[in-house]
This record gives C-alpha cells, structure tokens and sequence, in this order.
C-alpha cells in the first residue's frame, strides 16, 4: 500500500483544524448599550476578544473587567482560550470599564461656579450660628429657582418614600486622587448603600457642578443605570444660591426648598435628610443636613473607610421616625450605637422568656 502523498496530508491536518475550530458572534453589554463582536476564533484568548471590544467601544484592554466571563468560578485571564470556557455563539457579555476621556475629565477639577465673584468655602460649626434660612432675601432666592430652574426627570417620585440627596465629591467620590480607572476613585460600599437607602428613599444627586460633570462621574461610577436602584434626578450649581453671612460673606449653599417647592406633595423638612462633606451647603436647611466625613486619598483610606457602610444602617434606623427635625445628626453614630443596645438588650430579654421554665398548674389534677 502506498504512504498518502504531502498534498494529501496538508489537506488532511487543513480539514482537521477547521473542524476542531469554530467562530464566535459574542454581544458585549456596556453602559446600556449593545456591541457585537462578530467571527472570533474559538482558539482566540481572552486578550483577543479585549482588543476586539476596544475597536468597538474604545475602552482599552487594560481597563476592561468582564464580569461573566470566568472559569472555574474566577474571572477569565487575559491567556485562557475561549474553548476553554466552553463559550457559546450568541453569549453576552458584562463589561465594566471606562474611555481614557471620560475618566480624565471625571477627575479634573471642574471650573468654577462664577467668575469674579468671591464666594467664600469655609466650613466652620460656626455656620449654624448664623440664621439666613429665614431671611426674606434668600427665600426669594429659592422661589426664583422653584420657578425658573428646569429639573430633568430620571425617574418618578415613589409614594410613601422618604427624600436623600446626596453630594458628589469627597461624598461618593475622590477627584482629585490619581488614578488608573475612576472606579478606583469610588468611595467603598457606594453600591451597596445607594441599594440599601433606595428601599425607603428617593435619592437625588446635588453637586456644586455643571450637570455635564455630574452625568460623567455618575456614568464612570455605574451609577446612572444601575439596576439595583434609581436615581429620581440630578441638580447642579444651577440650583444653588448665595447667602450673605455678617461674619464670612458671601457663600454658595444647596437649599433644599427648591426641591420642596418642586415636589410640595412627597417631600418635606420632615422627611428629608442630605450628605455632604461641607456644613455651609445647609445653612438654609440646618436641621436636614449631615456632615459626612470626607473621602479623601483613596488609595490609602481604601480598606479604611466604612462611612456608607455605618450610614446604611441610620437611614435604615430613622427611616421609622416621622420627623427629622428632631434628630441631630452631629450625633448619628451615637444614635446607631443606641439602637443596636435597644435592640441587643430586647433579643436577650425575649431569649431569657423563652427558656424560663414555665410555673406549675396551680389547680390539681382531678
């Protein structure tokens, strides 16, 4: 019998790859949106398919994390082969990652507010001293932007729901740190609190930005279109007014009046509550602010900071009371630690009930 010629073998090992090999249509799910990525080699690795969804929606390689594409319970490396995740034509894909554009203007320091006026930043207990809520110049202030300033509707007021509005930076995000991605910037458990809190409030972003800022940072923290929660709108510097202090000036603050004014029938200053890392934002609203701590150095404070973490759990608490006026928030870690004493010192008493044992029958057997 004669050997099979050179021809014959070449053709031979060309059918066998082809029927070892396939390709590939994957759909990649990112900010909302779908990107096909068409005809990849099923010997292709994971880097391949990254360079092919970079050509699709310019997020670099490097920046990439899909959330789904993993093996043996771990996210797939860079060299695994898509055979080997036994990936199938037609799988979509989550991706999580930014352009190199959105996170460098996430990260600049935004313009100010108004040039040549000087509006002063102090952040000094001795703003609450200072009573200009109640001043008729700035209540025509807050009506003027009731009036005039245009909210964009994101998602409806919920019935029964009570009001929290949140800052932006050194709140929920660091931008001024350096940083490779801006979610490296994102102050820890920010998901989870913002899923926790969306159970019994609306929440509202208010930043001392331009809106265009706001829609970037919230779009680089995954925040815009999360499915676990909904944003009801977001309010920029527009919203904002200044206030003459006798001792420091003039200052910009957040008075949430205008959100009041818009929305009379859900919220109050009963059921409102607002974070920021600056006192002065409500000196048109003392009672309904809390100072939180700022975020800061991200990279060292990381592993550190559970500020969200703690607020969780005094939303979770106060969300119970009716009026928020009569709390002071300057004592809210003092309020957790005194709920949870409550609470510890019940389920003692109800465990010590249950396993007392239980007297004799007083009245004798017949």
């Amino acid at each position: 019998m004669l050997a099979p010629s050179l021809d014959t073998l070449t053709k031979n090992m060309e059918c066998e790859e082809q029927s070892t090999t396939s390709s590939l249509d994957i759909v990649i799910k990112w900010n909302g949106n779908d990107y096909d990525v068409k005809n990849l080699n099923t010997n292709s690795d994971v880097k391949t398919l990254k360079e092919e969804i970079f050509k699709c929606t310019g997020v670099r390689p490097e920046r990439q994390k899909l959330t789904n594409l993993r093996i043996s319970g771990k996210m797939a490396p860079d060299e695994c082969l898509l055979s080997a995740i036994n990936i199938k034509s037609g799988t979509k894909i989550m991706m999580v990652g930014s352009k190199e554009e959105d996170i460098a203007e996430a990260s600049v320091v935004p313009p100010k507010r108004e040039k040549g006026r000087k509006c002063k930043s102090y952040d000094s207990e001795e703003f609450d001293e200072e009573r200009v809520d109640k001043m008729e110049i700035h209540l025509a202030k807050v009506q003027n932007r009731v009036d005039n300033y245009e909210i964009k509707m994101l998602n409806d007021p919920r019935p029964g729901k009570k009001l929290l509005v949140l800052d932006i930076d050194y709140t929920l995000f660091d931008h001024r740190s350096a940083a490779e991605s801006g979610l490296e910037l994102m102050r820890p458990y920010l998901h989870d609190f913002l899923e926790s809190a969306y159970e019994q409030y609306d929440i509202v972003i208010w930043s001392a930005t331009d809106m265009r800022w706001i829609e970037r940072k919230m779009a680089v923290l995954n925040v815009a279109n999360n499915v676990a929660y909904k944003i009801m709108f977001y309010l920029d510097n527009a919203a904002m007014i200044t206030v003459h202090t006798p001792k420091y000036g003039v200052v910009s603050v957040k008075p949430l009046g205008v959100i009041w004014g818009k929305f009379p029938e859900n919220y109050n200053k009963h059921n409102t509550i607002m974070f920021d890392d600056i006192r002065r934002n409500f000196l048109m609203n003392p009672k309904n602010g809390l100072k939180i701590r700022p975020f800061r150095e991200a990279h060292l404070n990381w592993e550190m900071d559970k500020e969200l973490l703690h607020l969780s759990v005094y939303l979770y608490e106060i969300a119970k009371i009716d009026d928020f006026t009569k709390l002071n928030h300057r004592n809210w870690e003092k309020f957790i630690k005194k709920a949870q004493y409550k609470k510890e010192k019940r389920h003692k008493r109800d465990r010590t009930d249950n396993n007392e044992p239980k007297p004799p029958d007083s009245q004798p057997k017949l």
